[in-house]
C-alpha cells in the first residue's frame, strides 16, 4: 500500500509538472503589452535621470488608460487556466466567514452601539439601542442601502451628538479618500441638506450639540491643513474658518477628550507634534496653543480629572515616559513625570478610567498591558503566554468603569473581544470571530519566533505560523511578509484567509523589519531616512535564514508587501531576486525620487521626515540608490503579481505602471510579470468586505500556480 501511495503521488506530482509545462507554452504565446518609450530628462543637482515612462502620469487620457487595461487583459489571459482556482478560492474563503455576523456592543452615554452584518451583504450595518440590550434596536445607518448604484461606498468617521438627537459622518464613493460630511436627524431619520466638501470625515461636536469641528483637505495635495467650525442648519459655505496649518510637512485633526471637557486640535508631522484646546462649553471661544511645537518634541495628550496626561519623548525620552500637568498651566516646563522612560520599554499608548490608568507597553517586541490605580494600590500586568501574539485595548469610552475592554488574537487562533474586571480581574470572552465550515481547529497549527541576524549583527525577529508536522526539509513553500516604515508594526495576527494557504501546506512569516517598532522607537529609527536599508538588507537576511534552516529554498520562498511593504520588494527584487520564485507587490511605492522632488503629490511634503526631503543632495543621492524605479537593471526578475487602484490617493497608480514598463524592459529570463489595475478603487483596494476577498483570491492563486498546487 505505501508503494501504491508513493507512486500515485509521483503519478500527480508529474501530471501536475506536465500540466504546468502545457500551460507555461501557451502563456508564451501571448504577448505583454509593451508601453510606449518617450524620454522626459529629470535633473537636479547636476544630475540627469531619463524617465521613459514619465508619461504615465497624466491621468484619464486616452493613451494611459488604453495601457492600463492592456496590461489587465494581459493579465485575464495569463491567469485564464487559474480562473477556476480563483473562484475557488474565494468562495472556500468566504465560506470560513459567519456572514450574518455582529460586533460585540459597547455602551457610551446611554446607548449601546452595535454593527452587524446581513447573509450575502457586502456592508455593515450600524445600530443602537437606549439602555439595554432588550431595547428596540435603532438603525442609524444601513450602508448597503446606501451603496446602491455605487462601485465603490465608503462610511466612516460616524460621531453622534452629546444629546444623542444627530449623527455625522463622511462618505467617499471614488476611493480618493475625499469624504463629503453629511449630518443626519437620528430622531427623524432626516439627513439635513447641509453637506460639507473635500474632509477627512473626521468631525467632532461641541457640547452644545449644534457645533460641529471638521478638517478640510487642500484640493490638491489632500494635505489635511485647515479646521472649519460648521453651525447646524446653516450652508457649509459659511462655515468659519479655525485654524490653518501652515507647515506643508504637518497635518491636522480635531477631537473632543475622554471626559468631554475639552475639544482638541492637533497638528503633526513625522517628528513633531503640537496641540491646541478649547472648552467643549464655549465652541465660539479661542483655541490656546497646549504646548508650542519644537522639531523633534512629539506629545498626544488626554485628559482626567483637573490635568492632562501627557505620553512624550520630551527631555530624549526615546521611547517615551508619562507626564502630567495642570490643565492651566500647560507648557512643558509644567510638566510631572508619572511614568520614567525605560529604554528597554516602549510606552505606545495610554487609557484612562475614573480608578484606573491602563498603560499599553511593548517590551522584546511583545504587547504588554499595564494595570494601574490612581490610589497608588498594587498594580499588575495581564497575562499572555506565548511570543505570537497581538493584545490591544479597544473601545472604552466609558470613563467611570472598572471594565477593560481589548482584543487578543495569535497566528493560532482567532480574535476575540474580552471585558476584563480590574478590580476583582475576572476575564470575560465576550467574543471570538468563528471560523466556520467545520474544519478549522486551532490545535491543528503552531507557531514560532525565531531570530535571524543581520550582515551588522542585529538580530532579526521573525514570526511563523504553518500546520503541525511541518518537516524543515527545504520543500515547504513559504510566503514572508513586510512592511517596516512610519514605525508602523506589523504584529503577529490570525488570519481566515491565510488558513488556504497553510492548508496547503504554505508557511506564513513575518519579518520584523528596522523601520517599524517592534523593538522599540530606536528600531524605527534605525530604519528611517540615511538608514532606510537596514529595512531591506534585515528582510533579505530574513529571507536567507529561513533557507539556511530549511523552512523553505528558493524554489518555493515567496514575499508579499504592500504601499511602503511595496517599496520594500522593489528594493529586495532589486538586490536578491535569485531567493524568490514569486513576490507579490501591493500599491508599491517604488518611484521614490520622483515622488519626493514633486510637492503638489498628496502627502509628500508630509513624507520628507520619513524618507529626507531630495532637494537636499545627501538625501537625494541616498534615495536614488535604492529607489525601485530607479535601479532597475538587466537581470533574472522573480515571478512578480503588481496591483495598484487607479484612484489611488496614497501611491499614485502610475509608480507601479512605471515600474512595470521598466521591469518588462529590462528582466531576462522567463519568469512572468503581471499587472492588475482596480480601475474603480483606490489604496485600500475594493470597498465591500466579500469584493475585497477576491483581490487576496487573485494573490493566492499567483503563489498556488508558481507551486503547481492545482486546487
Amino acid at each position: 500500500m505505501k508503494f501504491l501511495a508513493t507512486l500515485s503521488l509521483a503519478s500527480l506530482i508529474f501530471a501536475a509538472s506536465c500540466n504546468t509545462k502545457e500551460t507555461s507554452e501557451k502563456n508564451m504565446e501571448i504577448t505583454p503589452p509593451k508601453a510606449d518609450k518617450i524620454a522626459k530628462n529629470l535633473e537636479i543637482h547636476g544630475d540627469v535621470r531619463v524617465d521613459n515612462y514619465y508619461w504615465l502620469n497624466q491621468k484619464d487620457e486616452a493613451e494611459v488608460v488604453d495601457y492600463l487595461e492592456r496590461e489587465n487583459d494581459y493579465y485575464a489571459k495569463m491567469t485564464a487556466h487559474t480562473d477556476a482556482l480563483k473562484k475557488d478560492l474565494f468562495e472556500e474563503i468566504k465560506s470560513r466567514i459567519k456572514e450574518d455576523d455582529e460586533s460585540v456592543p459597547y455602551f457610551y452615554n446611554g446607548y449601546y452601539y452595535i454593527t452587524r452584518y446581513e447573509t450575502g451583504k457586502d456592508y455593515p450595518v450600524y445600530t443602537r439601542k437606549k439602555g439595554s440590550l432588550d431595547a428596540e434596536e435603532e438603525v442609524m445607518f444601513n450602508v448597503n442601502d446606501l451603496a446602491e448604484g455605487h462601485s465603490y461606498y465608503d462610511l466612516r468617521g460616524i460621531n453622534v451628538s452629546k444629546d444623542n438627537k444627530w449623527v455625522a459622518f463622511g462618505v467617499d464613493t471614488v476611493s480618493r479618500r475625499k469624504y463629503t460630511i453629511y449630518i443626519k436627524n437620528l430622531e427623524t431619520g432626516d439627513i439635513l441638506p447641509e453637506s460639507i466638501d473635500l474632509t477627512t470625515a473626521g468631525s467632532t461636536w461641541a457640547n452644545d450639540n449644534k457645533t460641529l469641528f471638521y478638517t478640510r483637505k487642500d484640493e490638491q495635495t489632500l494635505r489635511s491643513n485647515q479646521i472649519f467650525k460648521h453651525k447646524r442648519g446653516t450652508k457649509s459655505s459659511e462655515d468659519k474658518l479655525i485654524y490653518t496649518e501652515d507647515d506643508e510637512t504637518f497635518g491636522t485633526y480635531v477631537y473632543k477628550t475622554k471626559s468631554d471637557k475639552f475639544l482638541v486640535i492637533g497638528s503633526y508631522s513625522t517628528l513633531t507634534s503640537e496641540f491646541r484646546i478649547l472648552s467643549a462649553d464655549k465652541p465660539d471661544g479661542e483655541f490656546k496653543v497646549f504646548q508650542p511645537r519644537e522639531r523633534g518634541l512629539e506629545y498626544g495628550i488626554s485628559h482626567f480629572g483637573n490635568h492632562f496626561y501627557i505620553v512624550t519623548n520630551e527631555g530624549g525620552a526615546t521611547n517615551f515616559k508619562l507626564m502630567k500637568t495642570p490643565e492651566n498651566k500647560t507648557t512643558k516646563e509644567n510638566w510631572e513625570e508619572v511614568i520614567a522612560h525605560r529604554p528597554d520599554v516602549l510606552l505606545e499608548d495610554i487609557d484612562i478610567f475614573k480608578e484606573y490608568l491602563v498603560v499599553s507597553e511593548r517590551n522584546n517586541g511583545l504587547n504588554k498591558l499595564r494595570i494601574m490605580r490612581w490610589d497608588g494600590a498594587a498594580e499588575y500586568y495581564l497575562p499572555f503566554e506565548n511570543e505570537t501574539y497581538t493584545a490591544y485595548t479597544t473601545q472604552n469610552p466609558e470613563f467611570d468603569s472598572e471594565i477593560l475592554r481589548y482584543g487578543y488574537n495569535s497566528l493560532t487562533t482567532p480574535a476575540s473581544v474580552i471585558d476584563f474586571n480590574m478590580k476583582t480581574k475576572e476575564k470575560t470572552v465576550k467574543k471570538e470571530v468563528e471560523v466556520l465550515g467545520g474544519e478549522f481547529d486551532k490545535n491543528n497549527y503552531d507557531s514560532k519566533r525565531v531570530w535571524a541576524t543581520a550582515a551588522d549583527g542585529t538580530k532579526i525577529p521573525i514570526s511563523l505560523v504553518y500546520r503541525k508536522g511541518m518537516k524543515q526539509d527545504g520543500t515547504n513553500p513559504l510566503l514572508i511578509y513586510g512592511y517596516g516604515s512610519y514605525g508602523s508594526t506589523i504584529d503577529p495576527y490570525f488570519s481566515v484567509s491565510r488558513l488556504s494557504l497553510l492548508d496547503r501546506g504554505f508557511i506564513f512569516a513575518i519579518a520584523h523589519v528596522r523601520g517599524g517598532e517592534y523593538l522599540g522607537r530606536q528600531w524605527y529609527e534605525n530604519g528611517k531616512l540615511l538608514k532606510k536599508k537596514n529595512t531591506f538588507t534585515d528582510f533579505v537576511d530574513a529571507s536567507k535564514y529561513l533557507i539556511a534552516e530549511k523552512y523553505t529554498s528558493e524554489e518555493h520562498l515567496y514575499a508579499s508587501g504592500g504601499s511602503a511593504g511595496g517599496l520594500l520588494m522593489g528594493a529586495v527584487v532589486n538586490m536578491a531576486p535569485e531567493i524568490y520564485n514569486g513576490v507579490i507587490a501591493s500599491v508599491p511605492f517604488v518611484d521614490v525620487v520622483t515622488t519626493m522632488l514633486d510637492d503638489s503629490i498628496p502627502l509628500t511634503t508630509g513624507e520628507y521626515d520619513e524618507w529626507g526631503n531630495p532637494n537636499d543632495l545627501e538625501y537625494y543621492n541616498y534615495m536614488k540608490s535604492y529607489s525601485p524605479y530607479d535601479n532597475v537593471t538587466a537581470q533574472n526578475y522573480p515571478n512578480m503579481f503588481i496591483t495598484t487602484g487607479y484612484h489611488d490617493s496614497q501611491v499614485q497608480y502610475w509608480e507601479p505602471a512605471k515600474w512595470v514598463a521598466k521591469l518588462r524592459e529590462y528582466k531576462t529570463g522567463d519568469n512572468i510579470i503581471l499587472f492588475h489595475t482596480n480601475m474603480e478603487a483606490g489604496h485600500g483596494g475594493a470597498s465591500g468586505r466579500f469584493e475585497a476577498l477576491k483581490e487576496v483570491a487573485m494573490d493566492y492563486a499567483f503563489l498556488l500556480d508558481l507551486e503547481g498546487i492545482k486546487e
